[in-house]
């Protein structure tokens, strides 16, 4: 069973097609964006359980569940044929993004939220060393998780090769890197790749991009967590194919 909690990320569950079993709500919280949900709820034919706030705080992943937590089915991860699918749908070209070990369950949504909020197609994921979809992940997505598509796979260095063969171009995102983001065109389909929150990408991974793009630093900290790298690197991408 998966946990989803919190007002945002429940009601985008319900406005998907995510499997939710139960919603339980905090019989003593203000209504307010509880009506939605209750509403939202009702329209699926979803079971709503008033419970005490105690529950929900032993459910809790993050302790932030706002009065309201979703029991869903476990996350169902794509295929990798599914994010392409979706771009199509789209008339667009691909653009994915490729997480290298980021274990953070934050910075996993906080990535899935960027992603989805500035037109990439899909994220994938590696099965071993690396976060997972739970829910506090689902939570710091604010409910792009639901609309998404996030595939697992064994190998991230194999699957490089993959998207390569389907036409994709594969930037890695590195302080070294050869060109400032802004400096390269992003006008082919487009695999990026984001490294580990302490060591960056590995140097398998590495050695299979394409060309490594770097974000230009003027303060004395020179270095950003995962989310928020992952976030400015979308963008630009998003801004050059939307100009």
């Amino acid at each position: 069973m998966r946990i989803i909690e919190g007002r945002n990320p429940v009601i985008e569950a319900l406005r998907s097609d995510a499997d939710i079993d139960t919603i339980l709500i905090n019989k003593d919280a203000a209504q307010g964006s509880l009506n939605k949900i209750i509403e939202l709820a009702k329209e699926k034919n979803i079971l709503v359980k008033n419970v005490d706030k105690a529950l929900l705080d032993r459910l809790s992943e993050n302790k932030r569940h706002q009065g309201v937590i979703a029991e869903a089915m476990e996350y169902e991860y794509k295929d990798i044929d599914d994010i392409f699918e979706y771009a199509k749908a789209k008339n667009e070209m691909p653009f994915i993004v490729i997480l290298d070990e980021v274990t953070d369950v934050h910075n996993l949504g906080s990535i899935i939220r960027s992603a989805e909020c500035l037109g990439a197609h899909g994220l994938i994921i590696p099965k071993r060393r690396a976060a997972r979809i739970n829910g506090v992940a689902a939570k710091s997505s604010a409910g792009a998780i639901e609309y998404l598509p996030v595939c697992r796979v064994t190998n991230i260095s194999r699957t490089l090769d993959l998207l390569k063969e389907r036409g994709l171009w594969i930037y890695g995102a590195d302080m070294e890197g050869d060109r400032y983001i802004y400096d390269e065109k992003y006008d082919v389909p487009v695999g990026l790749v984001i490294g580990s929150e302490g060591s960056g990408i590995g140097r398998l991974v590495k050695e299979k991009c394409d060309i490594l793009v770097k974000i230009p630093m003027k303060g004395k900290i020179n270095s950003l967590n995962a989310s928020n790298a992952a976030s400015i690197i979308i963008y630009e991408i998003m801004k050059q194919r939307t100009s």
